[in-house]
């Protein structure tokens, strides 16, 4: 077995929880971290670990294969030949964070294993990309209970992807970053969100009147403008947007804010010099921040650590 390609992590830039309920939504790749499938030694503690969670992805990909005879197609014998041979995910991409960690491994799967696979070089037609997004969505569901398929898809593809709505996906460029004084960044809330609970949440939440209006009336609408602004390059209005977004998700999305991150994120809508939001679901792992001067911002936030995400 050769060594395998290697799969980024993704960042949702835009979009989390709302692509649920049909908002737009954009994610790009993030080159920093990322993995790949090896060949590894069964006695060594890491590998040993990794091969096992494969093990039981890929009897749970067989009882799908089951299911959805169309969709998840696997060479499994060579899959399970692999298994016994000490396979295992080298990643360095930090689990339960919010970039896509179980994104990159289902990606690295579906490209080593699939049989009649939709190809990154092939033309890829809207039809061939919510095919790959549903075929990612049911093996990714092994890991957080429901998945919509974005993350692997990000990680397959490895370009900037816009969800328009549920039927309408589409590749995209984004503006090329500038060295200015602007960035996005990833605030590291050192603790681990669970996507499963966290999305359980929010499915609670939304039997609520009150909270599935504030969902379309706010948070889907500033979400849709936020991604718009992103991608006409529109910073003014981008900033704007974040602000009412930022402020959202304050006020009807604690739960998903890491409680010691709170004030953190007041301050940045207090002062107006950077504004914070989820990154995935929250919970943990990574808070996204935008702003528009950021040596101000890193003097402000000296006590976390910061890793630009983009610059503009």
């Amino acid at each position: 077995m050769k060594k395998g390609p290697l799969f980024y992590a993704k960042i949702l830039l835009f979009g989390e929880y709302g692509i649920i309920k049909d908002s737009k939504a954009l994610a790009i790749p993030f080159n920093h971290f990322k993995g790949g499938l090896k060949l590894g030694d069964l006695n060594n503690k890491k590998d040993q670990s990794s091969n096992k969670v494969i093990r039981e992805f890929y009897q749970y990909l067989k009882d799908k294969h089951l299911e959805h005879p169309q969709l998840i197609n696997l060479d499994f014998e060579t899959f399970k030949k692999d298994l016994q041979n000490g396979l295992y995910f080298e990643s360095n991409i930090p689990e339960g964070y919010g970039i896509g960690s179980s994104g990159a491994l289902v990606a690295a799967i579906y490209e080593r294993y699939a049989t009649n696979k939709i190809t990154v070089l092939e033309n890829l037609t809207r039809e061939k990309l919510l095919k790959l997004k549903e075929i990612f969505g049911i093996m990714e569901s092994y890991f957080h209970g429901k998945s919509s398929g974005l993350d692997p898809l990000n990680s397959y593809l490895s370009i900037p992807i816009l969800i328009q709505s549920k039927e309408n996906i589409e590749p995209t460029g984004i503006p090329s970053q500038k060295e200015g004084k602007g960035a996005v960044f990833l605030i590291d809330s050192q603790q681990i969100g669970e996507t499963g609970s966290m999305v359980s949440i929010f499915m609670e939440k939304l039997k609520n009147e009150g909270f599935r209006k504030t969902l379309k009336t706010e948070f889907i609408k500033y979400t849709d403008a936020c991604v718009h602004d992103f991608l006409s390059g529109d910073m003014q209005s981008l900033f704007g947007n974040l602000r009412h977004l930022s402020s959202t998700v304050y006020q009807n999305f604690k739960p998903m804010i890491p409680t010691h991150m709170l004030d953190v994120w007041k301050k940045g809508l207090e002062t107006e010099d950077y504004f914070l939001k989820l990154c995935g679901s929250g919970g943990g792992g990574y808070i996204l921040g935008f702003t528009e001067d950021f040596e101000k911002t890193k003097e402000e936030l000296k006590d976390y650590k910061l890793q630009v995400v983009y610059r503009f």
